[in-house]
């Protein structure tokens, strides 16, 4: 692994841990944001698990990681309709382009995104990331 990728990942393993950990200042959310990414091109595919405050907050969260990770969004944001005030769970697949929603009891909120690869330095999970990586809530 190359010294730029495994300070990447020394990174975002900064931020996985049982209490979400946030960046205290826009370098370090550069830095995060640029982690994350070049995790994310060294990857095959990732699983990205969001718990928001709602569904349409949580699509919106999922839409920005994608964008940033140079994914398309396949999904029309606006269209989401979101009835229910409750916590959301969204779970999607790069590899499948699938996701779905499910009620989310708890209290995080936050995005983890796993990363799958032939390369063990690349597999794992990270985060807890913060909503707003990519854009402000």
């Amino acid at each position: 692994m190359s010294p730029s990728l495994t300070a990447a990942r020394q990174l975002l393993e900064s931020y996985s841990c049982i209490e979400p950990k946030l960046p205290t200042s826009e370098a370090d959310r550069q830095a995060l944001q640029a982690a994350l990414r070049q995790i994310v091109a060294e990857a095959e595919s990732e699983n990205f698990g969001i718990c928001a405050d709602n569904q349409k907050q949580g699509y919106q969260v999922l839409a920005s990681y994608l964008r940033a990770c140079g994914y398309d969004v396949p999904f029309d944001v606006d269209a989401i309709a979101d009835p229910s005030p409750d916590p959301a769970y969204i779970k999607f697949s790069t590899a499948t382009l699938k996701h779905y929603t499910d009620q989310y009891t708890g209290s995080y909120r936050g995005v983890l995104v796993s990363c799958q690869a032939e390369d063990d330095q690349i597999n794992g999970t990270y985060g807890h990331l913060p909503l707003d990586l990519f854009t402000p809530l």
